[in-house]
Protein backbone atom coordinates (compact mmCIF):
# COMPACT_ATOMS: atom_id res chain seq x y z
CA UNK A 1 0.00 0.00 0.00
CA UNK A 2 3.18 2.56 0.26
CA UNK A 3 2.88 2.91 -3.30
CA UNK A 4 -0.45 4.75 -3.15
CA UNK A 5 1.35 7.62 0.33
CA UNK A 6 2.39 10.19 -1.89
CA UNK A 7 -0.99 10.51 -3.99
CA UNK A 8 -2.49 10.78 -0.71
CA UNK A 9 -0.44 13.37 0.30
CA UNK A 10 -1.08 14.81 -3.10
CA UNK A 11 -4.66 15.25 -2.86
CA UNK A 12 -4.77 16.16 1.06
CA UNK A 13 -6.43 13.16 1.52
CA UNK A 14 -5.38 10.11 3.71
CA UNK A 15 -7.03 6.97 3.99
CA UNK A 16 -7.97 5.02 7.19
CA UNK A 17 -8.27 1.60 5.37
CA UNK A 18 -5.38 1.89 2.55
CA UNK A 19 -7.35 -1.33 0.71
CA UNK A 20 -10.40 0.77 -0.17
CA UNK A 21 -8.28 2.89 -1.88
CA UNK A 22 -6.23 0.52 -3.70
CA UNK A 23 -9.47 -0.84 -4.74
CA UNK A 24 -10.55 2.60 -6.21
CA UNK A 25 -7.51 1.80 -8.69
CA UNK A 26 -8.06 -1.78 -9.39
CA UNK A 27 -10.05 -2.41 -12.60
CA UNK A 28 -12.01 -5.50 -13.61
CA UNK A 29 -9.28 -6.37 -16.15
CA UNK A 30 -6.61 -6.55 -13.34
CA UNK A 31 -8.97 -9.02 -11.07
CA UNK A 32 -8.47 -11.47 -14.43
CA UNK A 33 -4.33 -11.90 -13.95
CA UNK A 34 -3.88 -11.31 -10.86
CA UNK A 35 -3.02 -14.13 -8.58
CA UNK A 36 -3.92 -11.75 -5.54
CA UNK A 37 -7.05 -12.66 -2.77
CA UNK A 38 -9.37 -10.74 -1.59
CA UNK A 39 -9.18 -8.02 -4.16
CA UNK A 40 -12.43 -6.76 -5.54
CA UNK A 41 -12.22 -4.26 -8.48
CA UNK A 42 -13.85 -0.74 -8.55
CA UNK A 43 -17.20 -1.04 -9.83
CA UNK A 44 -19.15 -0.51 -6.94
CA UNK A 45 -16.99 1.79 -5.73
CA UNK A 46 -17.51 3.72 -8.98
CA UNK A 47 -21.36 3.43 -8.59
CA UNK A 48 -20.99 5.02 -5.31
CA UNK A 49 -19.04 7.38 -6.22
CA UNK A 50 -21.38 8.44 -8.80
CA UNK A 51 -23.86 9.56 -6.38
CA UNK A 52 -21.80 11.38 -4.22
CA UNK A 53 -20.62 13.84 -7.22
CA UNK A 54 -23.58 14.13 -8.55
CA UNK A 55 -25.14 15.19 -5.21
CA UNK A 56 -21.83 17.68 -4.65
CA UNK A 57 -21.97 18.70 -8.06
CA UNK A 58 -25.53 19.69 -7.75
CA UNK A 59 -25.46 21.09 -4.57
CA UNK A 60 -22.88 23.88 -5.62
CA UNK A 61 -24.48 24.93 -8.62
CA UNK A 62 -27.86 24.96 -7.30
CA UNK A 63 -26.42 28.00 -4.62
CA UNK A 64 -23.45 28.98 -6.91
CA UNK A 65 -26.05 30.26 -10.19
CA UNK A 66 -29.19 31.56 -8.09
CA UNK A 67 -30.99 32.98 -11.25
CA UNK A 68 -29.77 29.69 -13.30
CA UNK A 69 -32.68 27.58 -14.84
CA UNK A 70 -33.11 24.04 -14.21
CA UNK A 71 -31.67 23.59 -17.92
CA UNK A 72 -29.00 25.57 -17.54
CA UNK A 73 -28.36 23.93 -14.27
CA UNK A 74 -28.22 20.47 -16.02
CA UNK A 75 -26.33 21.41 -18.71
CA UNK A 76 -23.62 22.71 -16.51
CA UNK A 77 -23.39 19.58 -14.24
CA UNK A 78 -23.56 17.37 -17.11
CA UNK A 79 -19.92 19.13 -18.86
CA UNK A 80 -18.45 18.91 -15.14
CA UNK A 81 -19.37 15.52 -14.37
CA UNK A 82 -18.85 13.51 -18.33
CA UNK A 83 -15.66 11.31 -19.26
CA UNK A 84 -13.80 14.13 -21.09
CA UNK A 85 -13.90 16.35 -17.94
CA UNK A 86 -13.90 13.57 -15.21
CA UNK A 87 -10.97 11.72 -17.43
CA UNK A 88 -9.00 14.60 -17.75
CA UNK A 89 -8.89 15.58 -14.02
CA UNK A 90 -7.79 12.43 -13.57
CA UNK A 91 -5.05 12.93 -15.49
CA UNK A 92 -3.76 15.83 -14.21
CA UNK A 93 -4.14 14.28 -11.04
CA UNK A 94 -1.57 12.22 -11.99
CA UNK A 95 -4.28 8.96 -11.28
CA UNK A 96 -2.91 7.22 -14.47
CA UNK A 97 0.57 6.19 -12.43
CA UNK A 98 -1.68 4.06 -9.87
CA UNK A 99 -4.12 2.15 -12.18
CA UNK A 100 -4.21 -1.13 -11.76
CA UNK A 101 -4.91 -3.00 -15.27
CA UNK A 102 -3.97 -6.15 -17.02
CA UNK A 103 -0.83 -5.78 -19.25
CA UNK A 104 -3.28 -5.66 -22.26
CA UNK A 105 -4.92 -2.57 -20.86
CA UNK A 106 -1.99 -0.72 -19.40
CA UNK A 107 -0.50 -0.62 -23.31
CA UNK A 108 -3.79 1.06 -24.58
CA UNK A 109 -2.64 4.76 -23.56
CA UNK A 110 -3.81 7.78 -25.03
CA UNK A 111 -7.59 6.37 -26.48
CA UNK A 112 -11.62 7.42 -25.61
CA UNK A 113 -11.22 4.01 -23.66
CA UNK A 114 -8.50 4.65 -21.57
CA UNK A 115 -9.99 8.39 -21.02
CA UNK A 116 -13.60 6.34 -19.75
CA UNK A 117 -11.43 3.86 -17.15
CA UNK A 118 -9.34 7.13 -15.59
CA UNK A 119 -13.23 8.78 -15.21
CA UNK A 120 -14.86 5.63 -13.72
CA UNK A 121 -11.77 5.26 -11.43
CA UNK A 122 -12.20 8.70 -10.17
CA UNK A 123 -16.09 8.28 -9.38
CA UNK A 124 -14.54 5.29 -7.62
CA UNK A 125 -12.10 7.51 -5.82
CA UNK A 126 -14.72 9.39 -4.48
CA UNK A 127 -16.92 6.34 -3.31
CA UNK A 128 -13.80 5.57 -1.29
CA UNK A 129 -13.10 8.67 0.29
CA UNK A 130 -17.28 8.42 1.49
CA UNK A 131 -16.77 5.36 2.76
CA UNK A 132 -13.75 5.93 4.46
CA UNK A 133 -13.80 9.76 5.24
CA UNK A 134 -17.43 10.65 4.80
CA UNK A 135 -19.53 13.02 2.54
CA UNK A 136 -18.04 16.61 4.01
CA UNK A 137 -14.71 15.10 3.17
CA UNK A 138 -15.53 13.94 -0.41
CA UNK A 139 -17.30 16.93 -1.06
CA UNK A 140 -14.59 19.33 0.12
CA UNK A 141 -12.07 17.33 -2.64
CA UNK A 142 -14.72 17.59 -5.24
CA UNK A 143 -14.57 21.59 -4.45
CA UNK A 144 -11.20 21.36 -4.38
CA UNK A 145 -9.96 19.41 -7.93
CA UNK A 146 -13.43 19.54 -9.69
CA UNK A 147 -15.90 22.07 -8.68
CA UNK A 148 -12.89 24.98 -9.68
CA UNK A 149 -13.38 24.18 -13.40
CA UNK A 150 -17.03 25.34 -12.94
CA UNK A 151 -16.66 29.06 -13.92
CA UNK A 152 -14.54 28.28 -17.34
CA UNK A 153 -16.89 26.25 -18.35
CA UNK A 154 -19.99 28.78 -18.15
CA UNK A 155 -17.78 31.46 -18.87
CA UNK A 156 -16.61 29.62 -22.52
CA UNK A 157 -20.03 27.54 -23.01
CA UNK A 158 -18.45 24.41 -22.54
CA UNK A 159 -21.88 23.22 -21.30
CA UNK A 160 -23.85 23.77 -24.40
CA UNK A 161 -24.94 21.01 -26.35
CA UNK A 162 -22.19 21.39 -29.61
CA UNK A 163 -24.46 20.62 -32.34
CA UNK A 164 -27.58 22.81 -31.47
CA UNK A 165 -25.17 25.66 -30.65
CA UNK A 166 -23.16 24.73 -34.21
CA UNK A 167 -26.55 25.01 -36.69
CA UNK A 168 -27.24 27.92 -34.43
CA UNK A 169 -23.93 29.45 -35.66
CA UNK A 170 -23.81 28.53 -38.84
CA UNK A 171 -27.59 29.58 -39.76
CA UNK A 172 -26.51 32.78 -38.03
CA UNK A 173 -22.88 33.33 -39.49
CA UNK A 174 -23.62 32.00 -43.38
CA UNK A 175 -26.81 30.79 -43.67
CA UNK A 176 -26.43 27.37 -44.14
CA UNK A 177 -27.73 24.23 -41.86
CA UNK A 178 -25.00 21.70 -40.83
CA UNK A 179 -25.46 18.17 -42.28
CA UNK A 180 -23.47 15.44 -40.52
CA UNK A 181 -21.90 12.37 -42.64
CA UNK A 182 -20.52 9.37 -41.52
CA UNK A 183 -16.94 8.70 -43.14
CA UNK A 184 -16.49 5.37 -41.63
CA UNK A 185 -16.25 2.98 -38.77
CA UNK A 186 -14.12 0.48 -37.25
CA UNK A 187 -14.03 -2.61 -35.17
CA UNK A 188 -16.46 -5.60 -34.23
CA UNK A 189 -20.70 -4.60 -33.72
CA UNK A 190 -20.13 -5.26 -30.38
CA UNK A 191 -17.57 -2.34 -29.70
CA UNK A 192 -17.73 -0.02 -32.83
CA UNK A 193 -16.20 3.74 -33.33
CA UNK A 194 -17.66 5.81 -35.88
CA UNK A 195 -15.78 8.81 -37.18
CA UNK A 196 -18.62 11.55 -38.70
CA UNK A 197 -17.95 14.37 -40.74
CA UNK A 198 -19.88 17.89 -40.32
CA UNK A 199 -20.19 19.81 -43.77
CA UNK A 200 -21.54 23.30 -44.81
CA UNK A 201 -22.66 22.30 -48.37
CA UNK A 202 -19.89 20.76 -49.37
CA UNK A 203 -17.26 22.39 -46.82
CA UNK A 204 -15.92 19.73 -44.25
CA UNK A 205 -15.34 21.45 -41.49
CA UNK A 206 -14.93 19.26 -38.80
CA UNK A 207 -14.40 15.47 -37.78
CA UNK A 208 -15.22 13.52 -34.59
CA UNK A 209 -14.76 10.15 -33.11
CA UNK A 210 -17.21 8.38 -30.48
CA UNK A 211 -18.67 5.08 -29.65
CA UNK A 212 -22.51 6.17 -30.99
CA UNK A 213 -22.89 8.27 -33.95
CA UNK A 214 -24.58 10.55 -31.76
CA UNK A 215 -21.20 11.24 -29.92
CA UNK A 216 -19.06 11.44 -32.92
CA UNK A 217 -21.53 13.97 -34.10
CA UNK A 218 -21.38 16.14 -31.25
CA UNK A 219 -17.54 15.99 -31.03
CA UNK A 220 -18.07 17.22 -35.03
CA UNK A 221 -19.62 20.05 -33.94
CA UNK A 222 -17.46 20.77 -31.37
CA UNK A 223 -14.23 20.26 -33.72
CA UNK A 224 -16.02 22.70 -36.21
CA UNK A 225 -17.04 25.31 -33.43
CA UNK A 226 -13.23 25.66 -32.52
CA UNK A 227 -12.08 25.65 -36.27
CA UNK A 228 -14.32 28.37 -37.31
CA UNK A 229 -13.63 30.20 -34.01
CA UNK A 230 -17.13 31.05 -33.11
CA UNK A 231 -19.50 31.70 -30.29
CA UNK A 232 -16.16 34.12 -29.69
CA UNK A 233 -17.67 37.00 -31.12
CA UNK A 234 -15.07 36.28 -34.28
CA UNK A 235 -16.55 36.49 -37.96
Amino acid sequence: MEKFGKFEEKIGVTFKDKSVLKEAFTHRSYINETRERNLSHNERLEFLGDAVVELSVTNFLYKKYKDATEGDLTSYRAALVNAVTLGGLAIEMGMEDYLLLSKGEAKDKGTKAREVILANAFEALVGAIYLDQGYDVADAFLVRHLLGKTEEIVKKELWRDAKSFFQEEAQDYVGITPQYRVLYDVGPDHDKQFVVGVYLDEELVGKGEGKSKQEAEQNAAAKALEAKGWGKGKK
